[in-house]
């Protein structure tokens, strides 16, 4: 009886262990393809589109145009594409136009809506602000910049958290998360 017992077990490891080395031999070849293609700069996914351009215009006749060197299209959500080295230009009626660059951003195609990431600059006029964070919005007429955001101009350095600016109005509120902190401003002089 205890053979039995003590055979079913050695049996169920046997299997076991069997299991877990095919599961990880087949593991490593597909890791293994996966790296080799990346390599050879071949790239695994069939979703990779080079030297991307969307260009919309809203109602009021404002411009959007977005260039990037390259783009990912989300599997689970096609509207969506991941960009690299993005640069963005937001073309107003009644103002300047807006350029914006990033390394990174993710596009909404169906409302245009904006994220750009890591080395985030915006020049308006004589301004530029840096940061690590952009979301824009032609829909909420928005741009809501923050994570180490530094606005330059002429005459001012200033630091601060976030910034938001309403696109049309050029309203602009500069704030920090920590109400017990307080934005840093300086003269260039």
């Amino acid at each position: 009886m205890v053979r039995k017992k003590l055979a079913k077990i050695v049996l169920a490891l046997i299997i076991l262990t069997t299991l877990i080395l095919m599961y990880s031999s087949i593991f490593k070849k597909e890791k293994i393809k996966k790296e080799a293609s990346k390599e050879e700069g071949v790239p695994y996914n069939s979703n990779i589109i080079e030297n991307v351009n969307y260009s919309s215009k809203d109602a009021k006749g404002n411009e959007y145009i977005i260039d990037a060197t390259q783009g990912e299209i989300d599997y689970s959500n096609s509207n969506v594409i991941y960009l690299t080295n993005v640069k963005a230009i937001i073309k107003l009626n009644n103002s300047k136009q807006i350029n914006i660059t990033s390394n990174y951003g993710r596009y909404n195609t169906n409302n245009f809506d904006t994220i750009f990431s890591k080395n985030v600059i915006v020049n308006y006029l004589e301004n530029q602000i840096t940061a690590e964070y952009l979301d824009f919005s032609m829909q909420r007429n928005s741009l809501i910049i923050s994570r180490n955001v530094v606005y330059t101009n002429l005459e001012n350095i200033l630091i601060a958290d976030v910034v938001e600016m309403n696109v049309e109005t050029k309203d602009t509120k500069i704030f920090m998360f920590d109400n017990n902190k307080k934005v840093n401003i300086r003269s260039k002089d």
